[in-house]
């Protein structure tokens, strides 16, 4: 059976809300993705599902940090002085040489500091000697050594849960010896775009179309939001085909977005299949641009679908505002509205009485902010000479040149 009901009638819209209340239903709704156990390779952009500890010293060892000669340092106090060379230790090394009373032994970076030695001499120091060496200047105890533990003790905490993976934590993962891990998983992400008009890019445009553009835009988002995104193509402005569509993509779905499809107008394809659902909300949020908004939940499993405005512009803003913060909290990071930086107007600015403003703009290197000269929801090239939103907040309608703005960079 399909996991999905067939529409009755075409909801109808709710009060304007704000943003912020509309954000909030959203972030109460979705949930963490549960943990699963991967192999270091797949656990990059994923986030840590519990605390790592490290059964062994780091390291586990005292060793060189750098090539050169282990010595007691006492017998290299009145340098230069010349001692036999008794030896040599490699890294990977078992330990067994030992540094005897007026001896040297050659020793390479990462090699284990032989018993009885004190110090390491850099090759730098010397002149370089195999059977004797020239040592040319004096050292302190533990010169040039790496003591074991030194970076961590054993049982310390090397990463604690909610941590994201990246590179330099996949390196301490594979230091303190796990192999596998256990991660929340990247959300998989299916984009769906609606519209008759629409046709795939790289294809001829019959008259009255355009080519579609914003799923291509909004899985990129996913992406950088840590999100795996997959794309489902084009639906035309028909409920029971969206619906299909939606049925077949929610077995591969943790969320899914949609675009277009949720206004006010007739041949809304979105809003006419899933409103009757009584699980899915569509609202006007008090927002420019993006004020037409859908949210909730579908199928056995409760996938979160966000619907959103067809314009690019207001597509895109909304993923910032609503879909962005809903995919750090499924991913187990810190949720809350999208962070913001301060910066300062380089020219006046003005906003609509009672709706947020998300001004498309250039964020400079000094700390000014400067509005694209393009403001419209449906200007993608003017979004894409953008490298941040400028908030204005729904009390404001003018601020000055040189007043102090909050903004999202992108």
């Amino acid at each position: 059976m399909s996991s999905v009901n067939t529409p009755e009638t075409p909801g109808t819209p709710g009060p304007v809300r704000s943003v912020d209340e509309h954000l909030a239903d959203i972030l109460n709704t979705v949930r963490l993705l549960a943990p699963l156990e991967v192999e270091l390779e797949r656990a990059l952009g994923t986030t840590l599902a519990e605390d790592v500890a490290s059964p062994v010293p780091l390291p586990p060892f005292a060793n060189a940090a750098m090539d050169g000669y282990a010595v007691r340092a006492e017998d290299v106090a009145r340098a230069p002085v010349t001692l036999p060379v008794t030896g040599d230790v490699a890294a990977g090394d078992d330990g067994s040489v030992v540094v005897s009373p007026g001896t040297a032994v050659r020793i390479m970076t990462g090699a284990p500091v032989p018993a009885g030695a004190d110090a390491v001499i850099p090759v730098e120091w010397t002149d370089g000697g195999t059977g004797q060496v020239v040592v040319g200047r004096p050292v302190s105890p533990g010169n040039a050594i790496r003591e074991a533990g030194e970076d961590v003790r054993a049982g310390d905490v090397v990463l604690t849960a909610g941590t994201p993976i990246g590179p330099a934590q996949l390196g301490i993962l594979a230091g303190a010896g796990r192999r596998r891990v256990p991660v929340r998983p990247r959300p998989r992400v299916v984009v769906i775009s609606t519209g008759a008009e629409l046709a795939e890019p790289g294809t001829p445009l019959a008259p009255g179309q355009i080519w579609e553009s914003n799923s291509y835009t909004l899985i990129a988002a996913v992406h950088e939001a840590g999100g795996e995104g997959y794309r489902a193509g084009i639906v035309a402005d028909d409920a029971a085909g969206f619906l299909d569509q939606l049925d077949a993509q929610l077995l591969r779905a943790d969320a899914v977005i949609t675009s277009g499809g949720v206004s006010m107008g007739a041949y809304e394809p979105v809003k006419e299949a899933l409103a009757p659902l009584g699980t899915v909300r569509f609202d006007r949020v008090a927002m420019q641009p993006g004020m037409p908004q859908g949210f909730g939940v579908v199928g056995e499993d409760q996938i979160p679908v966000f619907a959103l405005p067809g314009n690019p512009v207001s597509s895109f803003v909304s993923f910032m505002v609503f879909v962005r913060p809903a995919l750090r909290k499924m991913r187990g990071l810190s949720s809350g509205p999208t962070p913001t930086v301060r910066a300062v107007a380089a020219v006046p600015l003005r906003s609509p009485r009672g709706k947020r403003s998300y001004l498309r703009g250039v964020l400079a290197a000094d700390g000014s902010v400067t509005p694209v000269s393009r403001q419209g929801s449906h200007q993608l090239a003017a979004l894409a000479s953008a490298n941040a939103l400028v908030v204005i907040p729904e009390d404001v309608t003018e601020v000055p040149r040189g007043a102090v703005v909050e903004v999202i960079p992108l």
